[in-house]
């Protein structure tokens, strides 16, 4: 039998990769691509049948929604409806790590798929310059979930793609370690005004309350309307602990601030250089020695609520 990585192309992201790519994802292949947050596994968004090859090398369910990549607002507005509220966040932040919630335009003709049947999308308008030239190039509106199999540790660098998922991605984009390293904020916007952080990331509540200038809808949905919002997600494989300061012989430590572990998030306690590289230390844990993972406590303030989150979902 062939190693399943034997396929995967890890090609640099320079004007000829990006061409490839551009002609993979009009041909409805899959493309593993850099952005600002992690690697996204990329399929163009108005396929049904090429949205199903992110399911089929993913292994994800079919009710949790997709992220759509677009280049511009005004690609965004094709696709959803916005309103005043909507307007401003994606002017303040896009482009970037925001994923707005909007509600689906009846001619927007995005597979059905990649809303999991809800009359709701998902848009993102990323900021990194490769995503950004094969969103140009290709003409197309991409969905995107992390480039990982689904449930693990998010991707932030070609290599934990191609560790992942091996030849169900056949072409990578290599851009280097992803800057803000955990996944983008996503905000839906209800109706009478009021909004709902459904994923915490690397722009604050706070933020996002500068902006709309009202506290968020408290009450959580019981649907799954964005990624990232199953109880267990980002798992390494193992146990893991949150909170330790002390660890026994069979935990792989990751450290912050006084926390030294057997690798820091940031010994300086940096919230930001801790989530750059959250992800990172998690793979590290996962191909460590020892059967367990053992977490430093992490500040759960700003970022540090992003980082959390997605630490208690890998603990689950």
């Amino acid at each position: 039998m062939a190693d399943k990585h034997e396929a995967a192309q890890i090609r640099a992201a320079d004007p000829a990769g990006i061409a490839a790519a551009a002609d993979r994802l009009r041909g409805g292949g899959l493309v593993a691509l850099p952005t600002e947050t992690v690697y996204g596994l990329a399929a163009r968004a108005d396929r049904a049948e090429a949205v199903a090859e992110i399911y089929r090398a993913k292994g994800r369910p079919d009710f949790n929604p997709l992220i759509v990549h677009v280049p511009s607002l005004a690609a965004a507005e094709r696709l959803a409806l916005f309103d005043d509220r909507a307007r401003a966040l994606a002017a303040a932040f896009w482009p970037g790590a925001l994923t707005l919630v909007l509600p689906l335009s009846t001619d927007a003709g995005i597979a059905p798929t990649v809303t999991a049947g809800l009359p709701t999308i998902a848009l993102r308008c990323p900021a990194h310059p490769v995503m950004r030239a094969v969103l140009e190039v290709s003409g197309l509106p991409l969905a995107a979930p992390s480039a990982n199999r689904s449930g693990g540790v998010s991707p932030t660098r070609a290599d934990h793609v191609v560790a992942s998922l091996g030849a169900a991605v056949p072409l990578v984009l290599d851009g280097g370690a992803c800057a803000a390293g955990i996944e983008s904020t996503i905000v839906a916007l209800r109706d009478q005004g009021r909004w709902q952080v459904l994923r915490p990331g690397p722009i604050t509540e706070a933020q996002i309350s500068a902006i709309l200038g009202a506290d968020p809808d408290a009450v959580t949905s019981a649907a799954i309307e964005a990624p990232g919002q199953l109880a267990s997600h980002y798992a390494p494989g193992k146990p893991v602990r949150l909170n330790a300061v002390k660890v026994t012989p069979d935990e792989f430590l990751i450290g912050f601030g006084a926390v030294a572990g057997d690798i820091s998030l940031s010994p300086c306690g940096d919230l930001a250089e801790a989530a750059a590289g959250l992800y990172a230390a998690l793979h590290a844990g996962a191909a460590a020695g020892q059967p367990r993972i053992a977490v430093a406590p992490i500040p759960d303030e700003g970022i540090g609520a992003a980082i959390n989150d997605r630490l208690r979902r890998a603990a689950a």
